[in-house]
């Protein structure tokens, strides 16, 4: 039988420079593992995903009940959301608000990838892997292209970029050359849509985060990497498209 975590070793924690905090969970393997940033702000800080929700993010991670937060949603797959429900403020994008609102086993994929194999230690209990689900969120602010998070010495652009998600979203700060990426890239195996339409809208995004001066990357899963890695990543992948 697998060993089980207790709560306090669930969490880890990771300051990356810039007022982020690197939040993820070791004991889920790395293909599944969700990053969660933490980002300081003046006024307030913004969380983005929130993990898979099988251990409180509130109360055992302290440094995101210290200041007001937005917690923003790269999109509503079960391993980004599951702890959005424990904050009051929460954002989406507009294509994913019903998703958030009333998340199921099967419009989460928690059905297609939620297993004990997904762990190399499970939660504590009364966790069961088939029974796991995320909680509703209503998000209590919808995200669209072109707004702006605001922290109020800080400001993130919010870029569409479907292709992974209808509603996914990248946080641009051009200020500083940081770039949330959520799950439309980062420095793994990439999750594409299957559609032409989503194969369409993923070259679009790709295209759309390659033109920005990018200084750093955090993406939605594996380690941070720079902006000359990021534009990289993009070309390969855009020249196996033919572009």
């Amino acid at each position: 039988m697998m060993e089980r975590m207790g709560p306090a070793d669930w969490w880890r924690v990771r300051s990356v420079g810039d007022g982020v905090t690197w939040i993820d969970e070791p004991h889920v393997r790395e293909f599944y593992r969700c990053n969660v940033w933490h980002v300081r702000g003046r006024d307030r800080d913004m969380l983005v995903d929130s993990g898979m929700g099988v251990v409180s993010l509130r109360e055992w991670v302290p440094l995101v009940t210290e200041r007001p937060l937005e917690a923003v949603a790269s999109h509503t797959h079960f391993d980004h959301v599951g702890c959005h429900h424990e904050f009051p403020c929460r954002s989406c994008h507009g294509a994913e608000a019903h998703l958030l609102r009333a998340p199921t086993r099967e419009n989460t994929f928690a059905d297609k990838y939620v297993t004990d194999e997904i762990f190399t230690a499970l939660p504590p209990e009364p966790y069961v892997s088939a029974s796991y689900a995320v909680k509703a969120a209503p998000a209590t602010r919808l995200l669209w292209d072109g707004d702006v998070v605001d922290l109020g010495d800080r400001q993130f652009e919010v870029i569409h970029t479907p292709g992974h998600s209808p509603g996914g979203i990248a946080l641009w700060e051009a200020a500083t050359g940081v770039l949330f990426s959520g799950d439309i890239v980062y420095d793994g195996e990439l999750i594409e849509g299957t559609t032409a339409q989503e194969q369409a809208q993923y070259i679009r995004s790709m295209e759309r985060l390659l033109a920005l001066p990018v200084r750093v990357v955090h993406g939605g899963h594996f380690p941070s990497y720079s902006g000359e890695k990021h534009r990289t990543i993009i070309r390969e992948w855009l020249e196996g498209k033919g572009r």
